[in-house]
């Protein structure tokens, strides 16, 4: 592989709202054959144009619009994003069944997306990614590996500080279990990055158990990638610090504030900038062959509006 050449000076506007003016709306299941399988939350753009989608799984108990803030920086940059609520709030999936929902809500995509887009808005489904948070990491590393069969195929995977279970033992870890505890032994052939936080491993309190105990966090999902990987470490900030400030009920109050052991050095708004950025340059790179955010971000972490420890690209 020819070396790129470096910016002689590092710069990126990843972490900066973009320009692209875009919308949000909500599209329920029905009767109807045109429905999704599952709720869907959906940012698009409204300038024309073509755009890669991004497929973003939830995390644990947590409803879609709790990300409003992240997914709205992300698709002002230039990408749709589908954001399936795969189980109510309150009555979570196990097993393979939620890997299975995101597989149905992939094959819906391919005639179900283009018709409830903008005019002049075209979803670039041959560039289609996969995202997820926590449990929902977890959820789109097994639609990757082929847990479920679809009919489209994935051009990128990002997993925002995802998690395989309540502890490395063998009965907590959630099912499929896809961690093998061997090194780059994913199977896959696709670019992907992993973003950590600092505090996931540790507890909040004495009540609950770490929201991303070790063993089953970042640091393994990261380690059992094939390059080409990239791995982030966001040192300062928790497992839910990605979320919106306000995330409204009692379960979401206490999954984003009282569960998950949060930051102190600085408000949401610095992680939320910093992951949505980390997704933009990475995309950019991988998608596109638009290396200068993610080089200037690997040249110099510092650009990151949280602290970025950790800071790992493995082409090949």
């Amino acid at each position: 592989m020819a070396q790129r050449a470096q910016p002689a000076l590092a710069t990126t506007d990843v972490f900066q709202k973009g320009d692209i003016h875009w919308k949000q709306f909500n599209v329920e299941t029905s009767t109807a054959s045109s429905s999704p399988p599952k709720p869907l939350l959906i940012f698009t753009p409204t300038v024309p144009g073509l755009y890669p989608v991004i497929l973003f799984c939830h995390g644990f108990c947590i409803r879609t619009s709790y990300y409003s803030k992240l997914l709205a920086h992300i698709v002002s940059h230039g990408f749709i994003l589908v954001a399936p609520q795969l189980f109510s709030i309150g009555v979570p999936m196990f097993g393979p069944e939620e890997v299975k929902c995101e597989g149905r809500v992939v094959d819906w995509l391919d005639n179900g997306l283009q018709p409830l887009l903008p005019e002049s808005v075209e979803a670039k489904l041959e560039k289609l990614v996969l995202v997820g948070h926590s449990k929902g990491g977890k959820t789109a590393f097994a639609v990757a590996l082929g847990y479920c069969k679809t009919k489209l195929k994935f051009s990128a995977l990002i997993g925002i500080d995802p998690v395989a279970g309540v502890s490395k033992c063998k009965p907590c870890r959630s099912l499929p279990d896809i961690l093998t505890g061997v090194p780059r032994s994913f199977n896959l052939n696709i670019p992907v990055a992993v973003i950590g936080t600092g505090l996931g491993p540790e507890k909040a309190n004495s009540l609950f158990p770490p929201c991303a105990p070790n063993g089953v966090n970042h640091k393994e999902f990261s380690s059992e990638c094939k390059p080409p990987s990239a791995y982030f470490v966001a040192t300062d900030y928790g497992h839910m610090d990605m979320l919106d400030d306000e995330t409204p009920g009692v379960i979401g109050t206490m999954m984003s504030k009282c569960m998950c052991k949060n930051g102190k050095k600085g408000p949401r708004d610095l992680m939320r900038r910093t992951v949505g950025g980390l997704v933009v340059a990475f995309l950019r790179a991988q998608l596109n062959e638009q290396w200068k955010d993610f080089d200037a971000i690997l040249a110099s972490p510092n650009l990151a509006p949280a602290k970025l420890d950790d800071v790992r690209y493995l082409p090949t």
